[in-house]
């Protein structure tokens, strides 16, 4: 009888462990520096047409030069494991060593730069269009990192329109996405059952919209007009910095000090959360590796220590975090702030190698862990956003999810 308990008790468990979505792992302190290289800007969410080169790079500083394996699999919409083999999705193997690795030059931080480009000698290339997650390994088998990435087919057109909020509660915080889904390929039996979006706001997977349905069907059209459910806060401009000469104060720098390695100290931040609304470009959270009179700054950028200080009264039952894409807009103890009651100051500092970063301070819940992003910035509908939208398709009787197309607006565009 026990054995049998038993037996039902393992089964439950594998059974929940496989259908358990997958989540990106934060990577240990000595990596860091995770960018993908496409077509579009490094530091973003990669999403690349199907055929188009994955480029996957990143830094570690523990000068040992450190053998790195990746593997990758493929997902369905939901982030469950799909059921396909890996020889149904990828031309060649996995698991295998990353061969081109340079170690840093002229730098005070030692580091060795690592490659990955897709396809190589040993993975030929990826077959199938769907969600897909590529993870790091050590010479001990033991995971270093995972970062998700989509690949699409453009099989369908997906229009995609940025409105100010139709919820009159909240008009002047958020910004609504308009859809239009447009084919003349592909026949849509029961759309709500085979058709899926996914709706992003600036790169950022933790806030995106998932779960719509059409509302309704004009000929080969599929339309998607909600009022709340497809409306994002709206958010603030982003704060920013640039170290990419480290001897002297750059842009919002207000002076550096030489230790063991550069250190850079931001002026003070001030929330701007009542404050009007100002628009101040930036690049939506990302950030921007680059090193003057540097040639090559994969290995010649060099890393500082960066000082974030924000204005602010404590808050009892909240932590404060630094947030950008420079982590994949992780919140991890590395970005969490120390309140320093001497100065009335939230303080942090970061290891960032030399660059362009986009950054602001977002509120984290102790006992829920809900992150607040316009606590500190504020929300407001004029604000500058990147959106980006993916429709995944599963046919009657198919075995995984297809993404068919691929949308991109800006808020610039906004109108009511």
């Amino acid at each position: 009888m026990k054995k049998v308990v038993y037996c039902i008790l393992f089964l439950l468990f594998t059974s929940s462990s496989i259908l358990a979505q997958a989540e990106e792992v934060a990577p240990p302190d000595f990596i860091k520096t995770i960018k993908f290289k496409s077509n579009t800007t490094q530091g973003q969410l990669p999403i690349l047409r199907l055929g188009e080169p994955l480029i996957l790079e990143f830094d570690a500083l523990n000068a040992d030069e450190e053998d790195f394996y990746y593997v990758i699999e493929h997902f369905n919409y939901d982030w469950t494991p799909s059921i396909l083999a890996k020889a149904e999705y990828l031309r060649g193997l996995d698991n295998q060593r990353i061969l081109e690795y340079y170690n840093s030059f002229n730098t005070y931080q030692v580091y060795s730069h690592y490659k990955l480009q897709i396809p190589n000698i040993q993975t030929r290339g990826l077959l199938k269009s769907g969600n897909y997650m590529i993870s790091i390994y050590d010479d001990y088998d033991e995971l270093m990192f995972s970062r998700k990435f989509m690949i699409y087919e453009d099989l369908v057109s997906t229009g995609v329109q940025v409105k100010r909020s139709r919820d009159v509660t909240a008009i002047a915080e958020k910004q609504t996405i308009d859809l239009k889904v447009s084919t003349n390929s592909i026949n849509f039996n029961n759309p709500l059952e085979t058709i899926k979006t996914l709706i992003i706001q600036n790169n950022n997977l933790n806030t995106s919209i998932s779960g719509l349905e059409p509302q309704y069907t004009i000929g080969n059209n599929l339309i998607y007009r909600y009022d709340t459910e497809s409306a994002f806060w709206g958010g603030n401009e982003f704060f920013w910095f640039e170290n990419k000469d480290v001897r002297t104060s750059n842009m919002a720098v207000q002076f550096i000090d030489l230790q063991d390695i550069y250190h850079s100290y931001l002026y003070t931040n001030v929330p701007r959360r009542d404050t009007p609304y100002t628009y101040n470009p930036d690049i939506n959270g990302n950030f921007q590796v680059t090193a003057a009179e540097r040639l090559n700054t994969d290995i010649e950028a060099d890393y500082t220590m960066v000082h974030f200080s924000l204005s602010h009264e404590e808050l009892k039952s909240k932590d404060v975090h630094v947030y950008g894409n420079f982590n994949a807009f992780a919140i991890e103890p590395l970005t969490k702030m120390e309140y320093n009651s001497e100065n009335g100051k939230y303080e942090v500092m970061l290891r960032l190698k030399q660059g362009f970063y986009n950054y602001k301070y977002v509120v984290v819940d102790k006992d829920t862990e809900a992150v607040n992003e316009g606590a500190i910035s504020g929300d407001y509908w004029q604000t500058e956003n990147n959106y980006k939208v993916l429709v995944y398709y599963r046919d009657l009787g198919a075995r995984y999810d297809r993404i068919i197309s691929y949308g991109e607006a800006s808020s610039t565009d906004i109108s009511n």
